[in-house]
């Protein structure tokens, strides 16, 4: 891949954790948009805000347009990612997504970009009812229908699964034309891909090295240049952006001491909410869990020390871009050999101090900054000039704007009536579909909150000896029965469990999905789509969210054999607790 011109942004989540106090949240603001002003005044060229929902500690930013608006009129240039927008429809209606947008657009002089997601969190797809299995596809209709919300005039209505609106022009229009750029959040290969064939840019959410997001970009861009590519919008946004924790200091030991315990807290934090970690609202300490878990969830402040001539963004823990600038400096440089557009860091996080913060962004911009804006321009200019047929070849496959029917004029009844159609349920009985979803759920956070209680402090044989053949036996024919076909996503095949002992037994378990059934037997599978190798005690702390699977491969004592990608689907296809 070509060297490209890097971009820097910063990225907030507004961390918070416990204990808090009166004014600590509006202190934590505020805090954040003074960094974002030195970050506006040093050079920094994006600022990201997510928007997250009742994810206590992790992220206090459920109203991130609000709070960028604040930070457009108290900068000048840099700007202002709202990313990630939550597009399914019961969290955000699409039309007032839109207008959000195009409002932000305005007030900002045209500085906003578009960040899109589904939504992963538990906390947040059953605190809005949002099923897992339409995640996707919500996100898809929605992001069609408000870009066309964007240039249509008026927007020309829509009919979906999901949406029914009527024909209304939405205003205003943003400033940029014919819309701002469109980004979507990826935290694995299938989603980069994903970016990549909707024409999107990839703001990847994995700690990755810079060698392996050299081997995402290429495909990446590979698929951004072939007929597979088919925008979601009306325009295409080539870049693929990574994001890592970072603090500097010309001194290694202080950057350390200052930032490594906010970099574990925000990998620590992430696992909690996106895996299987139970979480009581407004009881759990997530801070706590935290101190008295780093190290067995791959969180060990004892690994990073000062004596890195070249930083690893994983070394035995993460560590990311916390260092020295002539540290960073060669790392970033490594990220833009392979092709990486942006490096988005994460300063704001777990208890890093906001006068530290000030500190590192001041050094970035004196020290890291300079040494790669020299010939910025000229690269980005020749990447676009290369790109621009395939870009207008990809736009030529995306259905253009549309328009009203002449004569259409609004009326209240007949649009009422039609909406109120469109959300009766046809075929199965509400009340039953419901009762049957409510159960599901339930039985699957009993089931975790069983797995999470049994595992509880015991030993390794003390797990072991519990969880032998008989209790095995018994859990993966749970898995089979409550395998959920409706989110298979066209896998048919053998997945293989082997189990291991400190005495050297190890037990081999198969599940097979064939005709929309999953059946459970013991032994090894005869080619297995994938094989998931470690062992029985990590196993069972990986499942009830004592143990972070990241940091388990990272170790080596969890290893994954075949299609890798599969791994992550093994909770969504079997309704329950697994290590992904």
């Amino acid at each position: 891949m070509e060297v490209v011109g890097i971009r820097f942004s910063l990225f907030y989540e507004h961390q918070l954790p416990r204990p808090w106090d009166d004014g600590q949240e509006q202190r934590l603001y505020r805090d954040a948009l003074e960094q974002i002003e030195i970050a506006d005044r040093v050079g920094f060229d994006h600022v990201w805000e997510v928007e997250h929902h009742f994810l206590e500690e992790y992220s206090h930013s459920s109203a991130p347009e609000v709070f960028l608006a604040a930070a457009s009129q108290r900068t000048e240039r840099i700007r202002l990612g709202h990313g990630i927008v939550q597009l399914p429809h019961q969290v955000n209606h699409p039309a007032r997504v839109a207008e959000r947008i195009a409002t932000l657009d305005l007030v900002s002089g045209g500085r906003v970009d578009f960040g899109t997601g589904e939504a992963s969190s538990g906390a947040e797809l059953g605190g809005f009812g949002v099923k897992r299995a339409d995640k996707r596809a919500q996100w898809q209709d929605a992001i069609d229908a408000i870009t066309r919300m964007f240039v249509e005039k008026p927007f020309a209505g829509w009919d979906s699964p999901f949406l029914t609106m009527p024909p209304r022009n939405v205003i205003p229009k943003p400033v940029q034309r014919p819309h701002p750029p469109l980004w979507v959040a990826c935290s694995r290969r299938e989603t980069i891909h994903f970016a990549a064939r909707n024409g999107i840019g990839a703001l990847s959410f994995s700690f990755v090295e810079p060698e392996d997001a050299g081997v995402w970009v290429d495909e990446y861009y590979r698929l951004i240049e072939s007929e597979e590519c088919v925008p979601a919008g009306f325009a295409v946004n080539p870049n693929v952006a990574v994001v890592l924790p970072m603090m500097l200091h010309r001194d290694e030991a202080i950057a350390i001491d200052r930032g490594i315990d906010g970099a574990h807290f925000f990998g620590f934090a992430l696992a909690h909410y996106y895996g299987n970690t139970p979480h009581d609202p407004g009881r759990t300490d997530v801070w706590r869990q935290f101190q008295e878990r780093r190290a067995a969830r791959g969180f060990s402040r004892e690994q990073i020390i000062a004596n890195a001539r070249s930083l690893n963004v994983n070394v035995g823990s993460l560590r990311g871009a916390v260092g020295t600038p002539d540290q960073v400096a060669e790392l970033i440089g490594r990220y833009e050999a392979v092709g990486v557009d942006h490096i988005s860091f994460v300063l704001q996080a777990g208890p890093n101090r906001h006068e530290h913060i000030c500190e590192s962004l001041e050094l970035f911009g004196s020290a890291v900054l300079p040494r790669f804006a020299e010939g910025r321009e000229e690269r980005e200019a020749a990447k676009a000039e290369r790109l621009a047929p395939a870009i207008e070849a990809a736009l030529a496959r995306r259905a253009p704007a549309r328009e009203v029917a002449a004569g259409y004029r609004i009326d209240e009844s007949a649009e009422v009536a039609r909406a109120r159609r469109a959300r009766r349920p046809s075929g199965v009985r509400p009340a039953l579909a419901t009762t049957r979803n409510e159960l599901r759920e339930s039985a699957r956070r009993r089931a975790l909150k069983a797995v999470h209680q049994f595992v509880g402090n015991r030993t390794d044989a003390q797990l072991e000896r519990r969880f032998g053949a008989g209790a095995q036996r018994l859990f993966f024919a749970g898995m089979a029965r409550a395998y959920d076909p409706s989110v298979k996503r066209g896998f048919q095949g053998e997945l293989e469990f082997r189990l291991s002992r400190a005495d050297g037994v190890t037990l081999a378990w198969t599940i097979a999905v064939c005709d929309g059934r999953a059946r459970s037997r013991p032994g090894p599978a005869q080619r297995p789509a994938l094989r998931i190798s470690t062992g029985t005690a990590d196993f069972l702390r990986a499942l009830s969210g004592h143990t972070n699977p990241a940091a388990l491969i990272m170790d080596g004592r969890l290893k994954l054999t075949g299609d890798t990608e599969l791994a992550p689907r093994v909770s969504e296809m079997f309704g329950g607790p697994s290590p992904y």
